[in-house]
């Protein structure tokens, strides 16, 4: 559901009482697979288990339908495609898999600089056109690298302002066309209903004591807009999402 990734942005501060109604976002709240020293194979669990949770919950079918797919028809049935803090991978094997099936010509690239998911990643196997780095978003906007659309997944409520200010310059130089950011949005509702029924589904993992964090630690809408540098727009996605965006000016 979330991705443990740029784990030297997360905060160490210990946790504080969470309020049911979830009135504020708890950004001292830190998530157990962030720990350097937490258990590997919880940890490598828990990445395995991201591509379940993240197409039960997290909409990218959708997102590549409605966003993604226009991107690259407009651009012939090619493009690029960046994942910043990609954890296990699971998002860029998932559009791979739906560009496949459409027939078109995409480059992924996954970047994190986590050495641990390093480690997972390189025991993944991947089609030709993926490729998994352990770099951060910063690295290569120096470089001045450029893809078509950059993505995230659940990275955004890992990062303070100034990490935040930070990935969204990196991305105006990064991306050619357009910036997708997916993220949890702050909802006692949904923090109930996953506390209810994560438990079920998810075993030996850290997903369920660190999806709870997350969704602590996430932006409301208005939140998140007021945070974001101009030119951004945040839309509501069910259930419980938020997807920041941005267009690049056409050239």
């Amino acid at each position: 559901m979330y991705i443990a990734t740029y784990s030297a942005f997360a905060p160490t501060h210990p946790s504080k009482i969470m309020d049911p109604l979830l009135p504020e976002r708890n950004n001292l709240l830190t998530e157990r697979m962030d720990d350097p020293a937490c258990d590997r194979e919880l940890l490598f669990n828990t990445y395995r288990q991201f591509s379940k949770i993240n197409r039960l919950l997290s909409g990218w079918k959708q997102i590549y339908r409605s966003r993604i797919k226009p991107e690259i028809l407009r651009n012939g049935g090619k493009a690029s495609i960046l994942d910043i803090g990609c954890g296990g991978g699971d998002i860029i094997l998932h559009l791979c898999e739906l560009c496949s099936k459409d027939s078109f010509d995409v480059q992924f690239t996954g970047i994190d600089p986590n050495e641990r998911a390093h480690q997972f990643l390189s025991e993944v196997q991947v089609p030709e056109n993926v490729r998994f780095m352990q770099t951060s978003s910063q690295n290569l906007a120096d470089e001045n690298l450029k893809f078509d659309i950059v993505i995230s997944n659940h990275l955004i409520h890992h990062l303070s302002a100034e990490q935040l200010d930070q990935i969204c310059r990196d991305v105006r130089i990064l991306a050619k066309k357009r910036v997708i950011f997916n993220d949890i949005e702050r909802n006692p509702i949904g923090y109930a209903v996953f506390k209810t029924i994560a438990p079920f589904l998810f075993k030996n993992s850290f997903i369920v004591e660190d999806g709870l964090t997350s969704i602590r630690r996430s932006y409301k809408k208005k939140e998140l807009e007021q945070g974001l540098p101009n030119g951004w727009q945040v839309n509501r996605q069910i259930p419980f999402r938020l997807l920041a965006e941005f267009k690049t000016e056409p050239k």
